[in-house]
């Protein structure tokens, strides 16, 4: 790798002034898992990052919010929010989800923030915390804003933040009954890099579709809803016949694209019957009575 300076600001507010909107090659570190193999390869070579280690405190905690939301640090490891019992119980699906994501020393390293930062579309988290409502608490020079996470991702490795920005927290809302779930398809192991990414969560009541979510990550250039198929379940009565239909439109409305991992026609067809397959989860844990 080429020599670079290395930074570790003790304050939120030291870290985002040694940032530089107009410089690329200064950027923060969290955990560092995916840019420092971007570093080893050649992909990126950086002139300053600014560690966020030693700001961790304030921002490494998980914590119960007004209203009933659930407010994740950004510095919050994804081993220590796979295991919190305040995330298993308010939204057990992104537990479930992050027991395959990657593997646990990754795990024990990458942060939640670095994770959405870092705006792979490969990653498991994205898709689901958008069908959860999740939003970032960002911070910058002129104070903070909050971004939807379905707003949050631009394109490929890229996000709406300015380069003098960062995540500061990651807030989930109550879920209030909508149950949600991941599903992944994978080509070898299953903590491998996936084909494709599909969540789904929605509301029944008296067999009646509400709040239906669905969003697709890994087989497209970016994380992203997926609206036409919802609005082809929502409100409607939730029947093997609905299911398919919001999984054909899926699979019609996609924008995938072809790589390593299948063409773009395979990829159609799993995602076809890998929503379907979702909406089938959400929908059966309600008669279960729990959330997948």
């Amino acid at each position: 790798m080429s020599p670079f300076e290395l930074a570790e600001p003790t304050s939120l507010g030291q870290a985002l002034a040694l940032l530089d909107p107009n410089d690329p090659n200064v950027r923060p570190i969290a955990g560092g898992t995916a840019l420092m193999l971007m570093m080893k390869s050649g992909l990126y070579v950086p002139r300053r990052l600014i560690s966020l280690r030693r700001v961790a405190h304030g921002i490494d905690r998980i914590r119960n919010v007004a209203g009933g939301a659930l407010e994740i640090g950004a510095m919050v490891r994804l081993s220590a929010l796979q295991h919190a019992p305040e995330l298993r119980h308010a939204a057990p699906s992104i537990a479930k989800t992050l027991l395959t994501h990657s593997n646990v020393r990754v795990r024990n390293v990458a942060t939640i923030g670095g994770n959405l930062a870092h705006a792979d579309p490969h990653m498991d988290l994205p898709p689901l915390l958008m069908v959860l409502g999740a939003s970032v608490r960002v911070a910058g020079p002129n104070g903070e804003r909050t971004i939807a996470v379905e707003d949050l991702f631009v394109s490929y490795l890229e996000t709406v933040l300015a380069g003098n920005e960062l995540i500061v927290a990651l807030i989930l809302p109550p879920q209030h009954g909508r149950r949600a779930t991941y599903l992944k398809c994978t080509a070898r192991a299953a903590d491998d890099w996936p084909a494709l990414g599909i969540a789904a969560a929605l509301a029944a009541n008296d067999g009646i579709a509400g709040e239906v979510r669905i969003a697709i990550g890994a087989a497209t250039a970016t994380a992203m809803r997926l609206r036409g198929a919802e609005a082809v379940l929502e409100g409607n009565r939730l029947d093997d016949n609905s299911l398919r239909q919001a999984a054909r439109a899926a699979a019609a409305e996609a924008p995938v694209v072809a790589d390593q991992h299948g063409s773009a026609a395979y990829k159609r067809q799993l995602v076809e019957v890998y929503v379907r397959r979702a909406l089938l989860s959400v929908w059966g844990g309600e008669a279960k009575g729990d959330e997948t």
